[in-house]
């Protein structure tokens, strides 16, 4: 098939390592385009310190003694993004109907501005209109009287803070609703299920401190360069330290392969780079499992001969009689494997495995860092219980510069856990709770994420409340829940920029404005501050130091208050909304109150530099499970999607991954370029092996349509996207997320977390052509077309 000609190439392979003047530039770029030169310089000296505001973006740690400037490209786009001088006035909506902006991209929906207003929907003009806070309150409340507590889902992004995740569950506790999903269910719900059943926390084991005596670092399917990129500050002086990382990933990830600190004038002005991986093996998608029983294989083998040459032994085995249980059925696992098979499955030649298993092996303490390559498969769990597996054999938890580090992504997503907002009734203090504020909690189980949205297919859930994120864009097979949502019978949504979610309101649909997390929280006239937690169990406290967009938004605090107490009725539970929003001190009190054991004298702690870690027993070789030991775990299986396994003679069907690219965060789409993969002016593209792209009788550059390869009678397709040869294993495919969300079956998703499978989906490619009118939108969106 023959392509359209542009006269911008739109893929030129990136050879310039992760930051440097690449980073900088991009940050720049924003900057002018959000018009936020005014505001976000001012604001970024203050991101991520002790006096600042917590950082918008990811969750990475917050160190003690920051740098002069304490945030990466994607933090400062996510800064500039919430800071911009746009706006999304009512006067917007007075223009244009839902209809005419179901046809707007992502990224222009949200680049359009701050929303300024409360809104509801409009059924008979098609549009948004401005209402008051008011009524806003008096007639959701009304609703949610007239439903049923378990017809009704409370979702929670990552991005709200601590206090106001802790009163958003309870209220709807109160309400009677255990229905709690937030964005953990869409990625590393799996790490809390496997950690907790493995070593008795459902969190990592890491401190930023542990990077500075680790002498070895194993990564696994993250990429630290786009998603978490001041994580390469500690990798960078690690590897001056001669530490070896070794890193298993489908894609050669640019941050994990060579970085150029921006805050380093040095470097910037000079050649060097630093090398960040000393070994770097291109699993195939799914081939986690395989590669990990690899390398436990062969450090079995190094201990046995070691053994027998009256050498010291490999294998921590004093560690391993003390403190676990199950290591006999994890060897005859690892025995029941042939190489052969290991090789197959992992994509991995025999050797690779054995060279990450010799630096292992002579590496005393050794961290193990994971990302959502792992925790999203079919067997998410399992993956995350079997690099606990490889971190027991040498006693690799429980002694400085060792442990096992989960990378989340949302910036609280973590800390929303730690207060509440779970599905599951057992996994808070209920009897706290009831005590506290005098009211029962419901018993039954709760919905997650993907429980929701088969309740929203069925009809079974009746109304959605969203405290921020873009629910509709994140969750899987979006073309089938996209029809079903229009039959809410109310959906409210608290959000700062309009996305895809608002644009489908239900029957009754309102869209309330908040404070972004950078502005300045005044209750009465008083400044706020607010508290989350970091990917490393870090607690911090922060502060907003901007002004506001708009002088009708409010706070998240303030916008639950004013919901609960329009719903719930008198005598229901004895909470103090309205002290709560205007002395938000007297919400940590009451968090240390239900969780003493980690929030004590929060108040002065969260103040502390560096914030104040919560208890980790695991840290301490205490391990709060059934048997009280760390568990070593079998896998039932090397297939780690085998809900969706194919016939190995369906040579026409790759297995698809869905990643982010470097201009973007989550569902936020800063621009169409991903800088480190070469892909500049668009998001229409599958990466594929050269092979693959042969022998299936394309050439790069061709139009093609993915289309899911299991259950025919359900028709899941997406495109037109173009094809790029890159460096890929054979089989495997990558593609833009959340654009390829409609390819993931609902019921694909990770067993007892229920996390949506989205590292591997079986596809086929089928000829396509873009139609001049997507064409036309396309180049009107500043899309490229090759």
């Amino acid at each position: 098939m023959s392509s359209l000609i542009h006269p911008h190439a739109r893929f030129k392979p990136y050879h310039s390592a992760a930051g440097g003047w690449g980073s900088a530039h991009s940050v720049m770029t924003i900057l002018w385009r959000e018009q936020a030169l005014a505001k976000s310089p001012k604001a970024l000296f203050k991101q991520n310190k002790p006096d600042g505001f917590a950082c918008v973006s990811c969750a990475w740690a917050k160190p003690g003694n920051p740098h002069a400037l304490e945030f990466c490209e994607n933090g400062a786009k996510a800064t500039a993004w919430e800071l911009t001088s746009l706006r999304t006035e009512p006067e917007f909506f007075a223009r244009h109907t839902l209809s005419e902006l179901r046809s707007w991209s992502d990224h222009d929906l949200e680049q359009h501005g701050r929303l300024t207003e409360p809104l509801r929907y409009d059924r008979a003009s098609d549009r948004y209109l401005p209402v008051s806070w008011e009524q806003a309150y008096r007639e959701i409340g009304q609703t949610l009287r007239r439903l049923s507590p378990e017809q009704v889902v409370f979702y929670a992004s990552g991005r709200a803070s601590l206090e106001a995740s802790f009163m958003y569950q309870l209220f709807a506790r109160a309400y009677g609703s255990n229905n709690l999903p937030d964005s953990s269910n869409m990625c590393h719900e799996s790490t809390s299920v496997g950690l907790q059943e493995s070593i008795g926390v459902p969190v990592g084991t890491v401190t930023l401190e542990d990077f500075e005596q680790t002498d070895c670092i194993f990564f696994f399917g993250q990429n630290v360069g786009s998603n978490s990129p001041r994580m390469l500050h500690p990798l960078q002086h690690a590897r001056r330290r001669g530490v070896p990382i070794i890193t298993f990933n489908p894609l050669r990830e640019r941050g994990l392969e060579r970085f150029v600190n921006p805050q380093s004038p040095r470097e910037m002005l000079g050649p060097d780079s630093t090398v960040i991986s000393s070994q770097y093996h291109q699993v195939a998608i799914g081939g986690d499992l395989a590669a990990v029983l690899g390398i436990s294989k062969t450090l079995l083998e190094m201990d046995r001969v070691a053994h027998v040459e009256g050498r010291p032994a490999v294998l921590d085995h004093a560690f391993i009689a003390e403190h676990t249980e199950g290591f006999a059925s994890f060897v005859e696992q690892i025995n029941s494997y042939s190489w052969a098979t290991l090789e197959q499955r992992s994509g991995l030649p025999r050797a690779a495995m054995e060279a990450a298993a010799t630096v292992y092996a002579r590496s005393e303490r050794v961290m193990l860092v994971f990302g959502m390559g792992m925790t999203q498969h079919r067997h998410g769990v399992a993956n995350v219980q079997m690099l606990v597996n490889l971190l027991l054999l040498r006693g690799n938890i429980g002694k400085p510069g060792a442990g096992v580090c989960p990378v989340r992504g949302h910036s609280n997503v973590q800390g929303q856990r730690t207060v509440g907002i779970t599905e599951d009734p057992a996994k808070v203090p209920v009897d706290k709770i009831e005590a506290l504020f005098a009211f029962k909690v419901p018993e039954q189980m709760g919905l997650a994420t993907v429980d929701t949205c088969e309740g929203i297919l069925a009809g079974s859930v009746k109304a959605f409340i969203g405290l921020g994120g873009n629910f509709l864009r994140a969750i899987p097979d979006t073309s089938r829940m996209e029809p079903a949502w229009a039959n809410l019978e109310l959906n409210v949504q608290v959000a700062t920029k309009l996305n895809r979610t608002h644009l489908l309101p239900g029957r009754d649909g309102w869209l309330l404005p908040c404070l972004g997390r950078i502005e300045i929280d005044r209750q009465d006239g008083v400044a706020q501050s607010y508290s989350t937690e970091d990917s490393t169990g870090c607690l911090h406290g922060w502060r907003g130091t901007a002004e506001p967009a708009s002088e009708h938004l409010r706070a998240e605090v303030a916008i639950i208050a004013g919901l609960a107490e329009a719903t719930l009725t008198a005598g229901q539970a004895n909470i103090p909304w309205d002290a709560w929003r205007r002395d938000y001190a007297l919400i940590r009190e009451a968090i240390a109150a239900v969780y003493p054991q980690i929030f004590h004298d929060m108040e002065t702690r969260m103040w502390q530099r560096g914030g104040f870690h919560r208890p980790l027993p695991a840290c301490e070789r205490q391990w709060q499970t059934e048997s009280g030991k760390a568990q070593f775990v079998t896998a039932g299986r090397l297939d780690e999607d085998d809900d969706v396994s194919v016939s190995p003679e369906r040579r026409d069907v790759l297995q698809l991954m869905t990643l982010r690219s470097n201009d973007q965060f989550n569902t936020t789409i800063y621009g169409y370029d991903d800088r480190f993969r070469g892909v500049h002016g668009t998001r229409s593209v599958v990466f594929m092996n050269r092979s693959d792209v042969t022998r299936l009788g394309f050439v790069p550059g061709d139009w093609v349509n993915l289309r899911t390869a299991v259950e025919p009678d359900v028709r899941r397709e997406v495109g037109p996207m173009q094809i790029i040869a890159y460096d890929i294993p054979a089989g495997c495919a990558a593609a833009y997320y959340p654009e390829c969300n409609a390819l993931i079956p609902l019921w694909h998703h990770a067993e007892r977390s229920k996390v949506p499978a989205a590292k591997s989906v079986p596809v086929t490619l089928h000829p396509g052509q873009p139609s001049a009118q997507d064409l036309q939108r396309a180049l009107a969106q500043g899309e490229q077309i090759v």
